[in-house]
C-alpha cells in the first residue's frame, strides 16, 4: 500500500523533531493493512444482506461496524454478532494483511522504551487481537475498542479515553496516527496533533481532514528518546505543502 493521490508530491520535509506526552495509534491503514482481508469481508457480508458491497466499502473505512450495519440490516448491528464476525477475519484472510512498513519497529520500539502509546480503533477487541496474534505485533497495554465507545469516529470519545487510559487526561500534548478523514477529524476534535498516513486515502482527503503532518507510511517516524514520560520522537519525510 503507497501513498495516495498527486504524483508530483514531495515527501521531502526536513527532520523535525517532536515532543509528546503520549501516542494514540489508529489500526487498519495506519499499523495494518488489512484492506483485501476487508474487502474480501464486505464482499461477503453485502451479498449475505442483498447489499453492493462496493456501497458499503465506498463509505466503510475507518467507521465501525456498528455504524455501517445500521445503514443497512439493524438486525445484524449488535456486538455480539459484529464481535464474532470480526474475530473470524484474521483466521479467515489471515494471508490477506501485512503490517503498513515501519509499524512493527516503531512499536517495538516504543514497547522497549516503556512509552505511553495506545491504539484506538473502530474495530472491535476480537478483530484488532487477532491481527495483532497472526501478525506477531507488539501488543498495546491501552486498547480502545469500538465497543467500548458510544460514538465512532470522527467523534473524539475514542481518543478521549486513550488519554484517559494512559493515565493523562490532564495532558493535551498527545499525537495521533491516523489514515482515514473520519479518524483524522476525531483527534482534531480532541484538540491533540495528527500525523495522517497516506496509506488509505488520497493526499487531497488526509490534507482536508486537517492533518498538521503527512507522510508515507510509519517508515517517517523514529523514537528518539523518552525521558520523564515525555516522548521525544523524529518524523522524517513528511510531505511538503505547496
Amino acid at each position: 500500500m503507497g501513498s495516495l493521490g498527486d504524483s508530483t508530491a514531495s515527501f521531502s520535509a526536513p527532520t523535525e523533531v517532536i515532543s509528546a506526552d503520549g501516542l494514540l495509534f489508529d489500526f487498519d491503514g495506519t499499523i495494518i493493512d488489512s484492506t483485501e482481508a476487508i474487502v474480501k469481508h464486505w464482499q461477503r457480508l453485502g451479498h449475505e444482506m442483498g447489499v453492493d458491497p462496493e456501497v458499503i466499502l465506498a463509505t466503510s473505512h475507518g467507521r465501525r461496524s456498528i455504524d455501517v450495519l445500521r445503514l443497512y440490516d439493524e438486525s445484524k448491528a449488535n456486538w455480539e454478532y459484529i464481535s464474532e464476525l470480526e474475530g473470524r477475519i484474521p483466521k479467515e484472510f489471515g494471508q490477506d494483511a501485512d503490517e503498513i512498513p515501519g509499524a512493527r519497529s516503531l512499536l517495538h520500539n516504543l514497547d522497549a522504551a516503556h512509552a505511553p502509546w495506545a491504539v484506538v480503533t473502530s474495530g472491535t477487541r476480537a478483530l484488532i487481537t487477532g491481527w495483532i496474534e497472526r501478525l506477531k505485533l507488539a501488543k498495546p497495554e491501552v486498547l480502545v475498542v469500538a465497543e467500548e465507545v458510544s460514538n465512532g469516529k470522527p467523534d473524539p470519545e475514542g481518543y478521549l479515553l486513550g488519554r484517559e487510559r494512559l493515565g493523562l487526561q490532564d495532558k493535551q500534548n498527545m499525537i495521533v496516527f491516523e489514515d482515514a478523514p473520519s479518524g483524522i477529524r476525531a483527534g482534531k476534535a480532541a484538540g491533540f496533533r495528527v500525523v495522517g498516513l497516506a496509506t488509505t486515502h488520497t493526499l487531497e482527503q488526509v490534507r482536508k481532514a486537517g492533518a498538521d503532518w503527512i507522510i508515507k507510511d510509519l517508515r517517517s517516524i523514529s523514537l528518539k528518546s523518552v525521558e520523564n514520560g515525555v516522548i521525544s520522537i523524529a518524523i522524517h519525510d513528511a510531505l511538503v505543502d505547496s
